[in-house]
């Protein structure tokens, strides 16, 4: 692997972080709540992982990335990243609170975060995929 497979890398971390935030979800919602943790707690750790080789090929791989495609993709593609950009500034600090709280005993306080973070998240780690998929795949 070099660094010009690292946005190949992030692609497949925002989608694994995709796949754990749905099954934490589902885990939830049917009360197992160990089961919820675990893949809360898989799904930070991807992200996680997603952010430091994220901001390490940008922080040291200077290539620039500009979006060449055109008509109708190029305004969905910019509308996607402007919305995915200020929304994934939040979700770290956000899902750090959730833990916290949850960590805490804190449990409202944890559902009304989350109530609005699982969406953001899941918009977060979607669109990043599709994000990869309009600059190196189409």
């Amino acid at each position: 692997m070099t660094v010009r497979d690292l946005p190949a890398l992030n692609a497949i971390l925002n989608g694994i972080s995709a796949v754990f935030l749905i099954l934490g979800y589902i885990g939830i919602k049917q009360g197992r709540q160990a089961f919820h943790t675990k893949m809360m707690v898989a799904a930070f750790v991807t992200s996680l992982l997603f952010l430091t080789s994220y901001l390490y090929y940008h922080f040291n791989v200077h290539l620039v990335t500009r979006y060449q495609g055109q008509g109708l993709l190029r305004p969905i593609y910019f509308f996607i990243l402007f919305t995915h950009i200020p929304l994934a500034a939040l979700v770290a600090p956000a899902s750090i609170s959730a833990i916290v709280l949850a960590v805490r005993g804190r449990l409202e306080w944890h559902k009304r975060i989350t109530r609005w973070l699982w969406p953001v998240w899941m918009y977060v780690s979607v669109t990043g995929v599709l994000i990869y998929v309009m600059l190196y795949v189409i």
